[in-house]
């Protein structure tokens, strides 16, 4: 039977030679043909995307048509397109597919990624889903979630390769062979244990397919490798792989016994997370909020920020009052006033994000720490200098006033020093209290600069102009 609107359908874009990822014409496509209610199209368009691009393709939607999509295309998705989406996404996603469907994808998945989908989920789902999945998954997640948020335990995967001491590679080879369902999907490296379960090393799949069967496999195995505990925060564990390039590491429990393994996959998206978690802190805005949350959600995460720059903002004016009588008298040091604030909150800005990564790097230990301040007191002396000649002139310039121009040059150096050494000081020092130093780091420098400079600049000017 012909269809009728065979000859009206769109044949599906063709994604350009050079193009990666997602096409803005896929998209459009795709709306268009859920608009007209094409089912067959929309099928034909969503088929051949990767499980990355699909997940794109919903966070791109309106939520009227990504739920319309997501009942066309249910039966057909991919289980890795859940693990792809944005976490703000995920819950309402999964709602729309159902804990069955949900179950069948967590089933489907390495443990890592099941794990990393479920401990977003709303607990009432969580619920539903545990009583569809089978006995071995639902231990798993339960397991997964006793362990440490960003932790170790919540990145690894459990299926992993193990071999005894005694082996050779003959018997490794049988063994992959005859279980390869149980076995991970992709994996780089089998770990050798000694009777106690406890790791003692690794052996790489190239090196076990280039030698003989007889050979022993702890005669080709790696003793320097890089175990990690459960309980080790992600970030920690990405520095491991950073620090020591490696594709894999083993994790173990309290007791030294293998438990599972992290992936340099997984390390990727860590590496994303913590960097996008870093700059949102810098910005006053919590890891928690999302293109996807809601309004309250986004406005209650903010305030509290804004509340703490709304004291700092009026310590700052606090200090201008003080010389409210040199202002009456001198209406230009109003003008030029917001020019040193905002020099110096800029350029302490700049020493700040350096210092915030050198210090998530582990760059700055011991010796180190102490030369990054030399040199950044140095960089804020020699850019106080120069651009206190060029705010001098223009000030001599704008008002042809010379002591106001020294003035405001004056107050440029001073500002400019005070942005590099608080710039260096406060993240450092609030590391070695033990606050995160991408949180609060921005709002104490700016509080410094600003009070700094206005009182630099009004205490001078009241000293030499009145």
């Amino acid at each position: 039977m012909v269809d009728p609107q065979a000859e009206e359908r769109t044949p599906p874009p063709e994604a350009e030679e050079d193009s990666v990822g997602l096409s803005k014409e896929v998209v459009e496509s795709v709306q268009e043909a859920l608009g007209s209610g094409d089912v067959v199209l929309v099928e034909e368009l969503v088929q051949p995307l990767h499980p990355a691009d699909m997940a794109d393709l919903l966070e791109s939607l309106t939520p009227e048509e990504r739920e319309l999509l997501l009942k066309i295309h249910k039966a057909q998705l991919e289980a890795e397109v859940v693990s792809y989406l944005d976490a703000g996404l995920r819950a309402e996603v999964c709602r729309t597919l159902g804990a069955k469907k949900v179950a069948q994808v967590l089933n489907q998945l390495d443990s890592d990624d099941a794990l990393e989908i479920f401990e977003d989920l709303p607990e009432d789902l969580e619920q539903k889903i545990l009583s569809r999945v089978p006995a071995t998954i639902r231990r798993l997640l339960q397991e997964g979630l006793t362990f440490p948020e960003d932790s170790a335990g919540r990145l690894m995967q459990r299926e992993i390769v193990v071999v005894p001491q005694i082996w050779t590679v003959g018997e490794t080879i049988d063994y992959m062979r005859s279980q390869k369902r149980k076995l991970p999907h992709d994996f780089y490296d089998r770990y050798v244990v000694d009777p106690r379960y406890r790791p003692v090393g690794k052996v790489p799949l190239s090196r076990v397919l280039r030698n003989k069967r007889p050979v022993k496999i702890v005669d080709i195995m790696d003793s320097d490798f890089y175990p990690v505990p459960v309980s080790m925060d992600q970030e920690e564990v990405a520095y491991v792989f950073r620090q020591y390039g490696i594709v894999s590491t083993p994790v173990t429990d309290d007791a030294g016994r293998l438990v599972g393994v992290v992936t340099v996959d997984d390390v990727v998206h860590v590496i994303d997370e913590e960097a996008e978690e870093d700059i949102l802190k810098l910005a006053g805005v919590t890891e928690t909020s999302s293109i996807y949350s809601d309004v309250l959600q986004t406005t209650r995460a903010r305030f509290i920020w804004l509340l703490v720059n709304l004291g700092t903002a009026v310590l700052a004016s606090f200090v201008i009052g003080l010389f409210g009588a040199t202002i009456e008298q001198q209406v230009a040091l109003a003008i030029l006033m917001p020019i040193v604030a905002s020099m110096g909150g800029n350029a302490g800005t700049q020493t700040l994000t350096v210092a915030v990564r050198a210090l998530a790097m582990k760059d700055l230990s011991g010796a180190a720490a102490s030369r990054f301040v030399s040199k950044e007191l140095l960089v804020g002396l020699l850019n106080g200098l120069l651009f206190a000649v060029i705010t001098g002139a223009v000030a001599v310039f704008w008002f042809g006033d010379t002591l106001l121009g020294g003035v405001i040059a004056a107050a440029m150096v001073v500002n400019m020093l005070v942005a590099g050494l608080a710039g260096t000081l406060i993240p450092l020092g609030l590391e070695r209290v033990g606050v995160d130093p991408a949180i609060a780091s921005s709002v104490f420098l700016t509080t410094v600069t600003d009070v700094i400079g206005f009182f630099a600049f009004l205490g001078v000017a009241a000293l030499i102009l009145l």
